[in-house]
């Protein structure tokens, strides 16, 4: 039989219960042992979901010398913290994005785990959706011509705000962590070139301060521009589209294919000539064989540690540009 990376879950978050546990169950080379959360209520949850362990602490679930990797979806403030005790317990971790509050932290996270010889990835799932490299064989093909401007779109509307740790700027909260980072991801990724130049705008919660609205405009340092939006504020969508001197690429359902029943959209424009591709795929399943793959093959992570570093910088870059309404320059 081959062999299967156990699997334990920090936390009953609505992420977990509704998308990974499943991925984990249906996964080839994974299973699921045990899940924790702090309260009775991780007993219910584990009996719903058919898990045979269930811990009333984190720590407990950490100490289980079964278990071979972590899934953490706490809330962002808490990714630091949970990520570093797992690793020096000595277990792989998946941790849901973004990765830190701070590229400082993000080094950090990064380094302990490169100590303690586990593996680390950021949960940003829909990179390893096959459209995207079919998104890249088109660009290379030259059927859009030279890329010229990349746009990237992630919103829902937010019905119940209250008691939401999204709507805590203490916690991580605001727009831009919680979807703007696709948008930002997605423009690095697509293109494999950095901001030199960033300028963003926000509406603000009156309450909370958090960020319910985000507006950015990047300088790429391959001369290609590119600008993304996201909001708990607006109809739901997770697109980008791709400009180039030639044609445009778009992708319907760029971070949540699952959304449409797992099927990614491309739509191509030529002139006056339009194709559309559907690319299946079972996205949180995928990224589950991913990172276990990578951990009995003891080979790297596509969405690396280093990559998510530069993601919170020019999230980092976004939030002071907001506070100071400066264009902020990047070094990198």
């Amino acid at each position: 039989m081959e062999k299967k990376i156990r699997w334990g879950v920090l936390s009953t978050a609505r992420i977990a219960r509704e998308q990974l546990i499943p991925a984990i169950q249906r996964a080839g080379n994974a299973e699921l042992v045990a899940i924790a959360s702090r309260g009775s209520k991780v007993h219910e949850v584990a009996k719903e979901l058919e898990i045979n362990i269930a811990y009333e602490s984190y720590e407990e679930l950490l100490a289980n010398p079964t278990i071979d990797a972590i899934y953490i979806p706490l809330p962002n403030h808490l990714h630091k913290e949970w990520v570093i005790k797992a690793a020096k317990a000595g277990k792989h971790v998946l941790c849901e994005k973004p990765i830190s509050l701070t590229s400082q932290e993000a080094i950090e996270i990064i380094e302990v785990c490169k100590e303690q010889n586990v593996k680390f990835m950021e949960a940003f799932m829909y990179q390893l959706h096959p459209q995207h490299n079919r998104v890249k064989e088109l660009i290379s093909s030259g059927v859009i011509g030279e890329i010229k401007l990349v746009t990237a779109s992630h919103s829902f509307y937010m019905e119940n705000r209250q008691n939401e740790f999204r709507m805590n700027l203490e916690m991580g909260g605001g727009s831009l962590f919680d979807v703007g980072c696709y948008c930002i991801h997605a423009i690095r990724y697509m293109t494999g070139a950095e901001p030199v130049r960033v300028h963003c705008m926000a509406d603000l919660d009156k309450e909370t301060n958090v960020d319910i609205s985000a507006f950015g405009t990047l300088q790429l340092d391959n001369g290609i521009h590119a600008t993304f939006n996201c909001s708990f504020d607006m109809a739901g969508r997770n697109e980008y589209e791709i400009v180039g001197s030639k044609g445009t690429i778009k992708v319907l359902y760029a971070f949540r294919p699952d959304q449409n029943g797992g099927l990614g959209k491309i739509m191509i424009q030529q002139d006056d000539m339009t194709s559309e591709e559907n690319i299946p795929g079972d996205l949180y399943r995928i990224e589950v064989e991913h990172f276990s793959n990578a951990i009995l093959t003891n080979t790297n992570p596509e969405v690396t540690g280093e990559f998510s570093i530069g993601n919170m910088r020019v999230m980092e870059a976004c939030l002071e540009s907001i506070k100071t309404g400066k264009i902020m320059q990047m070094v990198n």
